[in-house]
């Protein structure tokens, strides 16, 4: 993947476009959860998720590199296309997004707020996937894939600042969507020599990644009908899942009911707004808290990008899931 020297010169580029997140120790997150608990706080960027840091560094390997695409396409369900226009616009590259019909409307704004044109295509994000990767064919364009170097080596400047940040982690819990955050958690953890469990989380509904680590290859689901889009994975790729595989603990399945209450939580706790997928690991947490009692653990609250509608539900405990409203990737 990357060794330390490019992981620090991804802390660079970053570095020129936003400051460290933070990360903090919430006390009443360490009373419920019963250990104590440091929520890195990935809500806090300029695009209000981890993702921004792999566009600034895909981009920037391009511009030193081979040279700027006349065009980037790239697949979606929101923050992941987000990120993209952010660094590539501003360098004049044009980008367009592909996302599922009935994408989150919040998220699509942004997306074009970004500079990208938006298509919406499919069912889910899978469709929505196969559907950029044709037309970057047709037009010349250059695919981005939701899993690339580039990508799991920008992402990877959070967990360094986290791990620099917070000495002698025990665990740390990482959802995982198409396997950059997580990847890029086991890399990181690994480089620095440190013993902390990497523990992966899916959505119960989206649990391809949970089911192909059991199988030993990649097995996709039908659906992957979750509140926690950012993390609803229908169909894995090859090389997160043997990362996974390899460097993680465990994988933790979690239902919609433990996201919708880890969403009240971290509000209530911390008055954070987390998207589905933010939540993820602190539910998944609250989920082994009799197995992390009285430890050091970290928690990457990845985004929260969530629409007001579905928030609102979310914490009026209402819908499907005591909270969850209908669901996308």
């Amino acid at each position: 993947m990357f060794e330390l020297d490019g992981l620090h010169q991804a802390q660079n580029v970053v570095a020129r476009h936003m400051l460290p997140t933070p990360q903090y120790r919430w006390p009443g997150l360490c009373g419920i959860a019963g250990c104590e608990v440091w929520l890195k706080h990935e809500n806090h960027t300029p695009i209000g998720a981890f993702k921004v840091r792999g566009g600034l560094v895909l981009l920037d390997e391009l511009q030193r590199g081979k040279g700027l695409p006349s065009r980037i396409i790239t697949a979606t369900r929101g923050n992941h296309g987000q990120s993209i226009p952010f660094a590539a616009c501003r360098l004049g590259v044009p980008v367009t997004v592909l996302a599922p019909k009935g994408n989150s409307v919040e998220k699509n704004a942004a997306i074009t707020g970004w500079g990208a044109d938006l298509i919406e295509f499919g069912e889910d994000f899978e469709a929505a996937r196969i559907e950029s990767v044709r037309l970057a064919e047709a037009e010349g364009a250059m695919i981005v894939p939701p899993f690339h170097q580039a990508l799991v080596r920008g992402v990877a400047t959070y967990a360094l600042e986290f791990f620099s940040a917070v000495a002698g982690l025990d665990a740390v819990y990482v959802p995982i969507g198409m396997g950059s955050g997580v990847c890029a958690v086991i890399r990181t953890r690994d480089l620095l020599g440190l013993k902390t469990e990497v523990v992966g989380v899916v959505a119960e509904n989206a649990a391809a990644m949970a089911r192909s680590i059991e199988a030993g290859k990649v097995v996709a689901t039908e659906t992957a009908d979750t509140i926690a889009d950012g993390i609803a994975c229908r169909v894995p790729m090859e090389e997160p899942l043997d990362i996974v595989r390899r460097g993680a603990a465990r994988v933790v399945e979690i239902s919609e009911d433990d996201i919708a209450e880890a969403m009240r939580l971290l509000y209530r706790h911390t008055h954070n707004v987390a998207e589905g997928a933010g939540a993820a690991a602190f539910a998944a947490l609250m989920r082994e808290r009799a197995r992390q009692a009285g430890r050091k653990v970290g928690v990457i609250l990845t985004g929260g990008n969530v629409d007001a509608d579905v928030f609102r539900t979310v914490l009026e405990g209402r819908g499907k899931g005591n909270g969850v409203g209908d669901a996308g990737e």
